[in-house]
């Protein structure tokens, strides 16, 4: 009987290593080297290699363990002069850099933001908090309130009027902030609008730079992760734990990556432990079954 258990558990153990996910990147370890994320477009006339001069200066780079400079003054939604400080409050918080009147690419940032939160249990203000600033300094706070009227309408829960802010700024500060979190852009004369990058970023409560995601969609799942990691054990269960440890934030894709072994490790552990309680179970069901035959022969 045991010899079968013994057979049952090495069959079992061969069936969920072949299970593991099949990785198509590394095994997840933090690369030191940053990454340039860029919009660039290849207008009439230009070479398929070539880079129109005003895209050289646009992109953005990976600041991570910068702190912001949390003494700059911005403007609410109401207008009123904050501190970049008042905002972080031992949560951790996503930060966009958008302007509130771009054609195109901005509200795409805000909506692809919105729709990566939507499915988190985790709600803006109670677990964390998102900041949208301007880096337009000649925007309104009254521009900013119609933009935040209409996410957290989108948003529809009742923590996104306290904990989404859309904020404004004078020049220097935007300016300080721009360059703290790696974001570049230029201003187009010819068309009156911004070229710039799209991204947002991650922030530790006490205001450091933790995570970067590129693009206009995000998926959920990594933003989630970030959340736990950033919040420096204020978020979380031992689900979150595991999963940080099976996953790893990559920098230079802006996602999390599989790290195989810890992921091996996890489900080698996990499956030594079923198999045990399945053995324990199996060898107290033979024991019960051995005395209640032995009373009956009795």
């Amino acid at each position: 009987m045991v010899k079968s258990y013994a057979i049952i558990f090495s069959i079992l153990l061969a069936l969920s290593l072949s299970m593991l996910p099949n990785i198509g990147y590394g095994q997840g370890g933090v690369r030191n080297r940053p990454t340039i994320s860029k919009d660039v477009g290849v207008g009439p006339g230009l070479e398929a290699t070539a880079t129109p001069e005003i895209l050289k200066n646009v992109g953005v780079e990976q600041n991570i363990g910068n702190l912001l400079p949390l003494e700059q003054n911005f403007y609410n939604e109401k207008g009123e002069l904050v501190k970049l400080s008042s905002f972080f409050n031992n949560k951790p918080v996503i930060l966009s850099m958008v302007y509130y009147d771009c054609p195109m690419l901005c509200t795409e940032i805000l909506n692809g933001l919105n729709r990566s939160l939507a499915p988190l249990k985790f709600t803006i203000g109670d677990e964390f908090e998102v900041i949208s600033v301007s880096f337009d300094p000649t925007e309104s706070y009254e521009l900013a309130a119609e933009k935040k009227a209409v996410y957290t309408q989108r948003y529809n829960r009742s923590g996104a009027q306290k904990g989404w802010h859309f904020l404004t700024a004078e020049a220097p500060a935007i300016d300080k902030l721009a360059k703290t979190v790696g974001f570049n852009y230029v201003y187009d004369e010819s068309t009156g609008e911004f070229v710039h990058g799209s991204a947002i970023m991650v922030i530790t409560p006490t205001g450091k730079v933790s995570h970067y995601f590129f693009g206009i969609e995000y998926p959920s799942e990594d933003i989630r992760l970030a959340l736990v990691e950033s919040s420096e054990d204020k978020l979380g269960n031992i689900f979150d734990q595991v999963m940080l440890y099976c996953f790893n934030y990559d920098p230079e894709q802006g996602r999390y990556g599989i790290v195989i072994m810890n992921t091996i490790r996890v489900a080698g552990l996990f499956t030594l432990l079923a198999m045990g309680s399945f053995m324990i179970i199996m060898f107290k069901r033979d024991r019960r079954k051995r005395k209640i035959k032995k009373q009956s022969d009795n």
